[in-house]
């Protein structure tokens, strides 16, 4: 992917996620990608591990995320520096995702919560 088409697609993806749209959040990864979150303890793998996550973290603590900074470090991967605002505990909180891409899909996302 270009900069502009990875910078496109990360918006849509963060779009997705502000609207509670799981399927087309998950659209964003491919079949067997993995989601990797230390701050919750757990890998996701797939799309049902990955629909857990989304479920639980983002639909169930209505969080919206809003784009800070994204570090394009090749056509392959980015970092991606977010905040988080909902309702689990605290309200709000900044975030990270390195994103490795493969075509124009996530194959897999190492999450983290800044603190």
């Amino acid at each position: 992917m270009t900069q502009a088409e990875i910078k496109s697609f990360i918006e849509a993806w963060i779009e997705s996620a502000n609207q509670f749209d799981a399927k087309k959040y998950l659209s964003f990864f491919m079949d067997d990608a993995v989601l990797d979150d230390p701050s919750v303890g757990s890998a996701f793998e797939g799309h049902n591990g990955i629909r857990d996550y989304f479920e639980s973290y983002f639909i169930g603590y209505n969080t919206h995320t809003r784009l800070v900074k994204l570090n394009i470090l090749s056509k392959h991967a980015v970092h991606v520096e977010v905040h988080f605002t909902g309702t689990f505990p605290g309200g709000a909180i900044g975030g990270t995702f390195d994103i490795t891409f493969q075509g124009n899909r996530i194959s897999f996302i190492k999450a983290d919560l800044i603190h």
